[in-house]
């Protein structure tokens, strides 16, 4: 950390206070860029502290919903005068339809518009995750979740993740915020990104600027075929790339090795709820399901396993764990997907269990949660959408194993029979993309007329799936299996 200060000062229990600090003692130096514009810490905090002061001349709300169609640059001064002003900052996704948006400002205004005293306890940020109804779930965040948890990842990966850090991500995915901040808090200065390019990334990197990387296994794929292409050579710069946001492919890490010879390659797995959970070195040897051991601020217990060894779920107690969520206690205890409290202990459905060497070995979400390119996704929100087409009956939506994107998002359905047009490809993703974001819009589909239901009457996406996996089989396509067939749609 740049003439880091103690890790015990006051200063550093808000998320905000160093910025200041850094504007006095080091205020030429350039705190934030996106490859356009840069900042130095002086005019980052001026323009933070201004619009500080507005928000409080204007009397604004407690909790404010920072505009996700401004520029990266811009967001990040919002947010920050939003927290320094006192007050907790709500961060849109660009990509969300406008009654979306419309939805999540009103869930926003529900909240208490009165400031309570500012403390490492008050709220400061609220993200958003996917929601099993349709909506994106709103969850929140305390000061002192965040500065323990820039803390920890500074005392667990050293001196290199207080230097300079790209993250080449939105300020709306939690993930890449962090990055900046984590930059900012340091007084080492983060580069950005308005939209990732995996070329002006390695260029970024190549330059000596930041040695530090935060991004996603999808990301780091595509720095690593750009390079090829590119005929790049190694770069000796980065120290430190950080991998979260989706289980890396470790097949490649080779690859991602010798492009980055110098750099120290850490996995890490937590949760918008968390942080940070468990972190290893990566490694191609090692279990797919492995995902390291804890951090040394947390704890985890393993629940409710049939076996010793055996998946349960993974408890975690830790100082970084959120807040609640923007939802009413009745609509949370209804959601399967909502984190568990139990007392200071937190699941968020995650199942696992503990290796003999202490490691925790992850098994997967207890619901069907798909992670595709670093974020959530739950089918039932995109089959939600995909069954008020008016050729769609009946939608299932997968996840299928993809080298570049973590899962690939799929849906198998069964069309209408009053429908009187085609269904085309092209056709539903354009639909999907019109009340979901991109990422969301399945990749391929299939129709299937002989639709499995549940004793329950239900859809049948367990069986489904196995559809799905013999069918993309090499083995099922050479055979005469009876296992009924899945006609794509084109």
């Amino acid at each position: 950390m740049a003439d880091r200060f103690n890790n015990s000062d006051a200063l550093t229990d808000l998320v905000h206070a160093p910025l200041a600090h850094w504007a006095s003692v080091r205020g030429d130096a350039v705190a934030i860029s996106d490859g356009n514009r840069s900042l130095t810490f002086a005019e980052l905090n001026a323009a933070v502290q201004q619009q500080a002061v507005a928000l409080t001349q204007a009397q604004a709300p407690a909790t404010v919903l920072v505009d996700g169609s401004a520029t990266s640059i811009q967001q990040l001064i919002e947010f920050l005068a939003v927290i320094s002003s006192g007050r907790c900052a709500a961060m849109a996704d660009p990509d969300w339809p406008a009654a979306v948006r419309e939805t999540m400002r009103e869930q926003i205004g529900q909240l208490s518009s009165a400031q309570r005293e500012l403390q490492s306890t008050s709220p400061f940020y609220i993200g958003f995750t996917s929601g099993s109804t349709g909506l994106p779930k709103g969850f929140r965040r305390h000061h002192r979740s965040w500065t323990e948890s820039f803390r920890i990842c500074v005392d667990t990966f050293g001196p290199d993740a207080a230097s300079g850090i790209l993250s080449p991500g939105r300020s709306s995915h939690s993930l890449f915020l962090f990055g900046m901040l984590l930059g900012l808090w340091t007084g080492a200065g983060v580069v950005i990104q308005e939209q990732f390019s995996a070329s002006r990334a390695l260029d970024t990197l190549r330059q000596g600027r930041t040695p530090s990387l935060i991004a996603v296994p999808s990301q780091l794929i595509l720095m690593i075929e750009s390079a090829v292409r590119q005929a790049i050579a190694p770069i000796e710069a980065t120290r430190l790339i950080m991998i979260s946001g989706a289980r890396w492919a470790r097949h490649r890490t080779a690859e991602l090795q010798a492009l980055f010879p110098r750099a120290r390659i850490i996995e890490f797995y937590g949760a918008s709820e968390t942080s940070f959970i468990a972190w290893m070195e990566a490694d191609v040897s090692a279990p797919l399901e492995v995902v390291g051991r804890p951090f040394g601020n947390v704890e985890i217990d393993i629940r409710d396993a049939e076996a010793p060894g055996s998946p349960g779920l993974i408890f975690v107690r830790s100082p970084m764990l959120f807040m609640d969520y923007l939802a009413t206690k009745t609509d949370v205890m209804a959601d399967a997907t909502a984190a568990i409290r139990d007392g200071d202990w937190l699941s968020v459905r995650d199942m696992g269990h503990l290796d003999a060497q202490g490691r925790l070995c992850l098994a997967g979400r207890q619901n069907r949660m798909i992670t595709t390119q670093g974020k959530n996704l739950f089918p039932e929100e995109l089959e939600s959408v995909l069954t008020a087409h008016p050729g769609i009956a009946k939608a299932s939506v997968q996840g299928v194993p993809d080298a570049l994107r973590g899962m690939k998002v799929v849906a198998v359905v069964q069309s209408d029979p009053a429908y009187a047009g085609e269904l085309h490809a092209a056709e539903l993703s354009a639909w999907c993309r019109e009340n979901l974001e991109a990422y969301k819009a399945p990749k391929r589909y299939w129709v299937c007329d002989d639709w499995p239901l549940t004793a329950s009457g239900k859809t049948d996406h367990a069986g489904l799936a196995l559809r799905l996996q013999n069918h993309l089989s090499d083995k099922h396509k050479l055979s005469n299996s009876n296992t009924p067939c899945l006609r794509p749609i084109l």
